[in-house]
C-alpha cells in the first residue's frame, strides 16, 4: 500500500530484484533454513521476530572467519548489556581482507587534481601486513590505542586495518580540527601511537598541519611513537621526545599477513559524540558488531559486490568514512578523496563518479540540494551510466531534491535516503533493493532493526510523528563509552527517556506501508551536513575571546531542506560587533574548532537565556527558530530571566517572516 500523496519515483525492475544480493539471501534462507519470505516486509518481520536466528544466518551466509563456529548468539538481551556471540574470536580486518586474489583495485585515491594512485587487493593486504608488523615491533598490544589525525586518503584505510590486525583500538579525527578539539578527544583515550599528516588539500590550496601535529606530540604524554604521512609534500623536521617514522618506509617489506583474533566484543575503534554538554564522549564499537553490520548493510541493503566502486567524499570525522572502509568486506573498491567537495564547480562529486566509474555514490543531503539549486544537470554533463545507487544521508532530503535526482541525474538510479548514526556506525532505516522508492520517504528499517515511533508515554504509533526508538538490541550498538566504567553516561545518552529502549533523538513517522519519514533531530546536537558537532567546542573557542561575555549557538533543521546555524553573542562593555570582530570570531572558531563549526551569522544579543540552574536554553531556542509556538517550545516558569527569552521569541518571529518573504519571492 502506498502512503497517500507519496509519489513513486522508481521501482526496481523484476530482473534487478531477482539478481540482488537480498533476493539471493532470501533463496538461501528458504533452501537452508526453511524460512520463506515473499518480499521485503516479510523478511524484515522475520529478522526482528527471530533476532538470534537472523544474526546467526548473517554469520553463516557470509562465512565469517573465526576461531570456531558460534555456540550462542545472544546472552542477556536487555539494553544496555546485551552480549553477542560470546566465546567467539575473530578479527574485523582479517574478514575484510580475505580475498587477496580478487582482480581490480581495492582503493582508488583521488584529490582535486585527479588520480593520485591505486592499490590492488594484494597490495593493500601487503601494506597492512607491513604496517601491522611495525606496530608489533614497537610494542603495540591488543587494547592499546592508536590515534590518527588523517584525511580521507589511502594511508588512512591502511592504518585502520593495520591497527585492527594487531587488536589495537583505532581513533581518528580529521586534520582540520584545531589543537584543542583534537586534544579533548585523544587525551581521554591515552594513545601510545600517533599518526599525523603534513597537511591536506582544500579548494586549490595546500593546508599545512605540521604545527598541529607537533602540538599534539607535546600535549599527549602517553604517545611513545609517532608516524608522519606525507600527503602534500611538506617535509617534517620537528624534534620531539617520541621517535617519528615515515609512513612510506613502514608499508614496504615482506611481512606475512597476521591477524590477532579477539573476542567478538573486543573494541575496534573509538568514535566521538558531538560534545554538546562537555568533552566529546568516546563511543566504542566492537570487531564483531561492526563486521556483521558491514556485511548485512553493504551486501544486502546496498547490493554491493566485487564489481562495485564506492565513492563517498566523507571527512574522517564523519562515521560515513568508517562505513566507506567497510565496503571492502564485500569486495567493493573504495574511492578516497582529499579535497573540497565542490572544487571548481558545484557538481564536482558527480564528475568524480563519472571519471572513476563509481557504481555507488554517498553524500550529504545538503550537497544534493546545493547541486539542485545551482541548476546543475549531472546526467547530461557526465557519463553516469554506471551509477546504480545514491545514498543521501546526514539530514532529511527535500522532496524537490528527490525529484531532481530522477530528472537531472538518472531516471534509473536507486536513491536511498538513510538514517543512522555515529552511535551504531550503520543505518537504522534506509534503502533496500526490493521496494519502490517514494518521494520524501526512507524505504524502511534495516533488517534486524526494530524501529518504532513512540509518543512521550511510550506508545508505538503509525502514521504519526514520534520519537524514533530501537526496541531490540543490535550487534553494532556501542559496547561502552570510554572512561564510563559504571555505564552511567551510556544509559543517560540512550536509555534515560525510555528505560531499556534506545531513544535516538530523531523525530520520525512510520507510514502504514512501512516507509519512514525523518523530520530532523529532536535534541540539541548540531548536525551540519551529516557531521555532528558540539556547541561546547564553539563556546570554548568564542568565550575565550576578550570581547565576548557569553554565547549561544543553535543548529536548526528547517522545512524544505534548509539549515540555520546562528551564533548569538553577548559582548563585554566597550565592544561593538563590527566587521573586524565578526571576522575575528569566525577565524577563531575555524582555527580552534574546525571550519564546519563556523556559524551562518553572528548576532549581538542583550542576554543568553538560561534555566534557573544556569543551563543554556539551546533546545527551546532551536524550536523557536524552527517555528514552534513559544508556549509549546518552553515552560516560562523554568526560565531564569524571561525578558532574555522574549528577545529570542521576537527574533524567531522575524526570522520566520523573512523566510516566508524569501520563499514568496523565489
Amino acid at each position: 500500500m502506498t502512503a497517500p500523496g507519496r509519489e513513486v519515483l522508481w521501482t526496481p525492475p523484476p530482473e534487478r530484484v531477482f539478481a540482488s544480493n537480498m533476493s539471493r539471501y532470501q533463496r538461501w534462507l528458504a533452501a537452508e533454513k526453511n524460512v520463506c519470505t515473499t518480499d521485503f516486509d516479510s523478511l524484515l518481520c522475520w529478522s526482528i521476530s527471530d533476532l538470534e536466528k537472523f544474526w546467526l544466518s548473517i554469520w553463516e551466509y557470509f562465512d565469517v572467519i573465526a576461531s570456531a563456529p558460534p555456540q550462542t548468539v545472544l546472552v542477556d538481551p536487555q539494553m544496555p548489556g546485551a552480549r553477542w556471540f560470546p566465546g567467539t574470536r575473530l578479527n574485523w580486518a582479517e574478514n575484510l581482507l580475505r580475498d587477496t586474489d580478487q582482480t581490480g583495485p581495492a582503493i582508488i585515491s583521488v584529490d582535486e587534481t585527479g588520480t593520485t594512485g591505486e592499490l590492488s587487493r594484494a597490495e593493500l593486504v601487503a601494506q597492512v601486513a607491513n604496517l601491522a608488523a611495525h606496530f608489533r615491533t614497537i610494542g603495540v598490544r591488543p587494547g592499546d590505542r592508536i590515534a590518527a589525525m588523517l584525511p580521507n586518503i589511502a594511508p588512512t584505510v591502511v592504518a585502520v586495518l593495520a591497527a585492527a590486525s594487531v587488536g589495537a583500538v583505532w581513533s581518528c579525527c580529521a586534520p582540520d580540527f584545531g589543537v584543542k578539539g583534537l586534544v579533548d578527544r585523544f587525551a581521554q583515550i591515552e594513545p601510545t601511537v600517533l599518526i599525523g599528516v603534513d597537511g591536506y588539500q582544500f579548494n586549490g590550496k595546500r593546508v599545512d598541519r605540521r604545527d598541529v601535529f607537533a602540538a599534539l606530540l607535546d600535549q599527549l604524554p602517553t604517545v611513545r611513537h609517532a608516524i608522519m604521512v606525507d600527503n602534500i609534500g611538506l617535509p617534517y623536521d620537528g624534534e620531539h621526545r617520541q621517535t617519528i617514522a615515515d609512513y612510506a618506509d613502514l608499508v614496504v617489506g615482506d611481512a606475512a599477513p597476521q591477524y590477532e583474533r579477539v573476542p567478538f566484543d573486543h573494541p575496534l575503534w573509538i568514535l566521538y559524540s558531538s560534545g554538546t554538554t562537555g568533552l566529546p564522549k568516546g563511543i566504542v564499537h566492537s570487531h564483531g558488531g561492526i563486521l556483521l553490520e558491514a556485511l548485512k548493510a553493504n551486501a544486502l541493503h546496498y547490493d554491493l559486490g566485487p564489481t562495485d566502486r564506492v565513492f563517498i567524499a566523507a571527512s574522517t570525522a564523519w562515521v560515513v568514512w568508517n562505513m566507506l572502509v567497510d565496503v571492502i568486506a564485500v569486495g567493493a573498491t573504495v574511492i578516497t578523496y582529499d579535497g573540497s567537495p565542490t572544487y571548481g564547480r558545484p557538481d564536482h562529486q558527480f564528475d568524480i563518479c563519472a571519471r572513476y566509474g563509481a557504481t555507488r555514490f554517498g553524500t550529504g543531503a545538503a550537497y544534493l540540494t546545493l547541486c539542485e539549486k545551482a541548476g546543475t544537470q549531472p546526467g547530461t554533463d557526465f557519463d553516469l551510466s554506471g551509477l546504480r545507487s545514491i545514498m543521501s544521508t546526514g539530514s532529511p532530503l527535500p522532496d524537490t531534491t528527490w525529484r531532481w535526482i530522477y530528472d537531472a541525474v538518472s531516471a534509473d538510479v536507486h536513491l536511498g535516503s538513510d538514517s543512522g548514526g555515529t552511535d551504531v556506525a550503520t543505518g537504522f532505516i534506509g534503502a533496500n533493493p526490493l521496494s519502490p522508492v517514494r518521494v520524501g520517504e526512507l524505504q524502511g528499517p534495516y533488517l534486524g532493526v526494530d524501529v518504532q515511533a513512540w509518543t512521550e508515554t511510550g506508545e508505538a504509533v503509525v502514521g504519526e510523528v514520534g520519537e524514533m526508538v530501537i526496541a531490540a538490541p543490535m550487534p553494532s550498538m556501542p559496547i561502552y563509552f570510554w572512561n564510563d566504567p559504571d555505564g552511567i553516561r551510556y544509559r543517560e545518552a540512550y536509555f534515560e527517556t525510555y528505560p531499556g529502549v534506545w531513544r535516538h533523538g530523531d523525530w520520525i513517522t512510520i507510514e502504514a506501508d512501512g516507509g519512514c519519514v525523518v523530520h530532523g533531530r529532536s535534541d540539541s546536537t548540531i548536525n551540519r551536513g551529516g557531521v555532528r558537532m558540539g556547541s561546547a567546542d564553539i563556546y570554548q573557542a568564542v568565550e575565550a575571546l576578550p570581547e565576548i561575555a557569553e554565547a549561544l549557538v543553535i543548529g536548526a533543521e528547517l522545512p524544505h531542506g534548509g539549515y540555520h546555524m546562528p551564533l548569538f553573542v553577548v559582548l563585554r562593555d566597550g565592544y561593538d560587533l563590527d566587521d573586524a570582530l565578526v571576522e575575528k570570531i569566525r577565524t577563531t572558531i575555524r582555527r580552534e574548532a574546525s571550519p564546519r563549526h563556523v556559524p551562518d551569522e553572528i548576532i549581538d544579543v542583550p542576554a543568553i537565556p538560561t534555566t534557573r540552574t544556569g543551563k543554556r536554553l539551546e533546545i527551546p531556542v532551536k524550536k523557536l527558530i524552527q517555528g514552534v509556538f513559544p508556549e509549546t517550545a518552553i515552560n516560562r516558569a523554568t526560565v531564569a530571566d524571561t525578558a532574555a527569552l522574549d528577545w529570542y521569541i521576537d527574533y524567531a518571529k522575524r526570522f520566520q517572516h523573512h523566510r516566508a518573504d524569501t520563499s514568496t519571492l523565489t
